[in-house]
């Protein structure tokens, strides 16, 4: 059977069974292709298995939105975080000169990365809209380093399968999984609007995701690691955000 062919075979199972109510029965379709979230068990689980499958075989290579300038939102929301650490104040006093991204786990080549390393590379800038779970959102345009080039840099080995990428401040992390990381619109992000990223909106460097819900696009990163075991961190639920009780895969 082609690829094709056994993708469309694949969704045309997932819409039967979810059709019918048949969650149980999709999950099982999933499992056998390897499309189970990390955070696929429990109750929610089969909803949450169907759809992150459906949304993969569907809009694996899809892209977000892009704007227009005239479409720029004239007021962005910078959202309430917690108070700074002492030790992201001290970053931010000098200017994040010293501010490291760290990339390691699977990789040939692990490196620490400058703010000034990172803009040297090739950049990409899109218009694209934060989305927010609470119902809020604004249009900015994002400046940054393709994820995946950081990916070829550092070496990833194939056998590879998730992304983590953590903020200074504790217990903020999220991961992706490989087609989000290598999606050319999955960006990490060191400028907005044609300025630096200001600290409101994640500054340094913030991972940008436009393709899911704002929470995904986590502020201040200053680690990525890549892996092929989810299990490794936290409850294994691939994320933070899963063990608050929000989705891993928060597709839009």
């Amino acid at each position: 059977m082609t690829e094709i062919s056994r993708r469309k075979l694949l969704v045309t199972g997932l819409a039967a069974t979810a059709g019918v109510s048949a969650l149980g029965v999709a999950a099982r379709l999933a499992q056998k292709y390897g499309l189970i979230p990390p955070d696929g068990g429990g109750i929610y689980g089969p909803g949450e298995i169907l759809t992150y499958a459906s949304m993969r075989l569907l809009t694996r290579h899809s892209l977000a939105r892009e704007f227009s300038r005239s479409e720029l939102s004239a007021r962005p929301l910078a959202n309430e975080v917690a108070p700074p650490s002492e030790e992201f104040k001290r970053f931010e006093a000098s200017k994040f000169v010293d501010w490291r991204l760290v990339v390691d786990g699977m990789v040939d080549r692990p490196t620490a990365f400058t703010v000034d390393q990172l803009k040297g590379y090739p950049s990409r800038s899109q218009i694209t809209e934060v989305v927010c779970e609470e119902g809020w959102s604004y249009v900015a345009e994002w400046d940054g380093v393709p994820l995946s080039h950081i990916l070829n840099l550092v070496g990833t080995r194939p056998q590879a399968k998730y992304v983590f990428y953590f903020s200074i401040e504790p217990d903020w992390w999220e991961s992706m999984d490989m087609a989000d990381a290598l999606h050319p619109q999955t960006l990490v992000t060191y400028g907005m609007n044609g300025d630096d990223l200001a600290v409101g909106f994640g500054g340094p460097i913030r991972m940008r995701l436009p393709r899911q819900l704002g929470y995904k696009s986590v502020k201040f990163i200053n680690r990525i690691v890549v892996t092929d075991d989810v299990k490794k961190f936290g409850k294994g639920l691939g994320s933070a955000s899963p063990e608050t009780g929000y989705a891993w895969y928060a597709g839009i």
